[in-house]
């Protein structure tokens, strides 16, 4: 698929620095460009350009950002191609295929950035509402070719446009959540997960209004709660625990800081007739786990998803020091017998950085762990293996018995 006509601008590389988008990679940075011949200056935002290498062979066409430290990221290795409206639909029908391959109820994480060839852009499905995050200037530019697309693609009932991300202060775009298409019933729309039904607050939210990305970790846990105590800190709308009841748990208390995520948390449980087995505590996660302590409560299986403690490279050393203590208090609430679910969402945070702190707690409070499971994300969203930062989550399953 070519356009008729080619980008006119070039972004030439310094020697050697196109070494990386041959093994794969997907992203210029900006110390690699060769300034003296194509000034990063003079480039408009969102404009498309042709990456050439030193020598002047051409790469492919990328989406520029000049005043960032990913400067450019390539929609094509084929120099002709512009990103349009022919390519949006194009790259919509073929991101639709991969996710209908994995899920049979239209609900899924329909375009992931780069990993879809569309970066800047994340869709979500939940059947016949679309919600639409814009997160680049390239992206901007093309709104209405992006909501036509859609309707191409999928004719929905209800298009959302929630572009409130930190990403588009990063790209100088203005914050704003529109329908744009339909309407939706409070605010929220339905959705079927491992055979438990929510209604996602995808106005009023956080991101699109749900995570798709941790669906097939907890289907794992659904087959291990049955007639269990089971503990969900940083619950949300209660992603974790309400599947938790559904599934069997004989008791789930949900922790948030959030009393309107609970309140979701509570509308979703009566979604699947759980709600007089499932119990919400409002507060700071620390500060509840702390209590439930003191109270002597003691589950049989603890779920911890924070939100991302590290989300630059130099908030590591503050974002695993809390890890380490959300884990080990975590870890004090289970019993003799117990299932530890320790969630991370930080791309920066090293695979084996969790296993690590929970062997290392695990001796400091005298009990044995053994991890059972290592999960990732979800088929939705698919990892380029040249781009570490497209694999960002990680769920860690742990038995935790008294020392043998």
């Amino acid at each position: 698929m070519t356009s008729s006509s080619s980008p006119v601008a070039t972004l030439r590389l310094n020697p050697k620095a196109e070494r990386r988008l041959k093994g794969g990679h997907l992203w210029v940075y900006s110390n690699e460009v060769d300034i003296a011949a194509t000034p990063l200056r003079g480039m408009q935002a969102g404009s498309q350009v042709v990456v050439e290498a030193a020598n002047g062979k051409a790469l492919g066409t990328a989406v520029v950002s000049p005043e960032q430290l990913i400067c450019a990221r390539l929609i094509s290795r084929d120099s002709t191609q512009q990103l349009n409206a022919s390519l949006l639909v194009h790259r919509l029908n073929v991101a639709m295929s991969s996710r209908e391959l994995w899920y049979s109820n239209s609900c899924y994480r329909w375009v992931y950035g780069d990993s879809d060839g569309l970066p800047g852009l994340v869709i979500d499905r939940f059947g016949d509402v679309v919600v639409v995050q814009i997160s680049s200037v390239a992206m901007e530019n093309l709104r209405d070719a992006i909501i036509d697309a859609v309707n191409k693609v999928a004719s929905p009932h209800c298009i959302v446009l929630k572009n409130d991300g930190k990403l588009r202060a990063v790209e100088g775009l203005p914050e704003y959540v529109e329908v744009v298409q339909g309407a939706l019933e409070d605010d929220c729309a339905p959705l079927i997960e491992n055979d438990t039904r929510f209604m996602a607050p995808v106005i009023h939210g956080q991101k699109t209004g749900w995570f798709y990305d941790h669906r097939e970790n907890r289907a794992v846990l659904n087959r291990l709660v049955k007639g269990k105590r089971v503990l969900d800190v940083f619950s949300y709308v209660g992603g974790w625990g309400v599947q938790a009841a559904r599934h069997g748990a004989s008791e789930v208390h949900c922790v948030d800081a959030s009393a309107q995520a609970l309140d979701w948390v509570e509308q979703n449980a009566v979604l699947n007739g759980v709600e007089e087995r499932l119990h919400c505590w409002e507060g700071d996660a620390f500060e509840v786990l702390r209590q439930l302590r003191e109270n002597g409560e003691r589950f049989d299986v603890v779920v911890v998803d924070p939100p991302a403690f590290i989300p630059r490279r130099k908030d590591i050393k503050a974002g695993e020091q809390a890890y380490y203590r959300l884990n080990q208090q975590a870890m004090r609430l289970l019993n003799r017998d117990g299932l530890l679910v320790s969630g991370s969402c930080s791309m920066h945070l090293g695979d084996d950085r969790l296993p690590d702190m929970l062997r290392t707690i695990g001796r400091e409070l005298d009990r044995d762990v053994l991890i059972q499971h290592v999960g990732s994300q979800g088929a939705d969203h698919p990892v380029v293996p040249a781009i570490p930062e497209t694999r960002y989550l990680k769920a860690v399953f742990s038995r935790v018995l008294p020392t043998r």
